[in-house]
């Protein structure tokens, strides 16, 4: 359980300003996620073209088929490869993908059972125009304790994604607290780990901040109880990049109140 409502102030605010440089740290990173320059579904593809990316793809059952020629310049495990090679989604770090062409990173996804190819690049223009994240100083105020209730059943939503399609959003149950003596709830998912997950928006978004964000408030204890942060409210991977199929705030996490507190924009030059 976390315990930064209780934590001195000053401490608080120090840790918080060591999580604010760590986050710009790793969304500026040359795999991070204003790195990412496309996400290409194979069922739109041509012939098996991708705009921008070499070879032929081809959906096959559970597995994507590129099929490649020398001069298209791409590697695989890190040898120069040519021919053909059945690929399953990548689930290591950007810059572990079995598949590059120079610097670039071309990763296999897979959503609702359908693939995408995703294209990397250190040379991105929104990562060379990067100037920081907007995030509002620390206050404890923002700092509440919360007590987490599960469904009964996990259930799924049909929400609208940042890319306009609609996609199932896997809930596990609400979040409950009080922001200035006012009570609210939060839909959230439960992660393999236990950890929770909301998206959100509040009264200032897509005004003073972008128009939803992202809270990991960590796990709750056995009674339930845990410290919901809003000081750590994230901006999206969509923020960073439009090419992130971020799903926006299920029907009741749409919080009343201006929430001033958190990553609130994206800087740039």
């Amino acid at each position: 359980m976390s315990t930064d409502a209780a934590r001195d102030p000053q401490d608080a605010a120090q840790e918080w300003k060591n999580w604010h440089e760590r986050r710009v740290e790793t969304v500026s990173a040359p795999y991070g996620p204003l790195a990412l320059t496309g996400t290409h579904w194979l069922a739109d593809a041509v012939e098996g073209r991708i705009p921008a990316v070499p070879g032929e793809w081809r959906e096959d059952d559970d597995a994507v088929v590129l099929t490649a020629a020398a001069q298209d310049g791409i590697a695989l495990d890190g040898e120069p490869f040519s021919g053909e090679v059945r690929l399953t989604a990548d689930h290591t770090p950007i810059g572990e993908s079995r598949l590059a062409q120079g610097a670039r990173r071309l990763v296999v996804l897979r959503r609702e059972g359908l693939w995408a190819v995703r294209v990397w690049d250190p040379e991105a223009e929104r990562r060379r125009a990067f100037a920081g994240i907007g995030a509002t100083p620390y206050e404890a105020r923002w700092a509440v304790p919360a007590t987490f209730r599960p469904y009964d059943e996990a259930r799924t939503v049909r929400v609208a994604n940042a890319d306009g399609v609609e996609r199932g959003l896997g809930l596990g149950g609400e979040l409950a607290f009080a922001l200035d003596g006012r009570e609210h709830t939060l839909q959230v998912a439960v992660e393999d780990d236990g950890a929770l997950w909301a998206v959100f928006a509040d009264a200032a978004s897509g005004d003073s901040s972008f128009r939803f964000r992202f809270l990991r408030p960590g796990a709750p204890d056995a009674q339930g109880r845990l410290t919901v942060d809003f000081n750590r409210a994230l901006l999206p991977p969509c923020a960073f990049a439009e090419h992130f199929i971020c799903p926006f705030p299920p029907p009741g996490n749409t919080l009343d109140v201006a929430v001033a507190a958190g990553e609130r924009t994206v800087l740039t030059r």
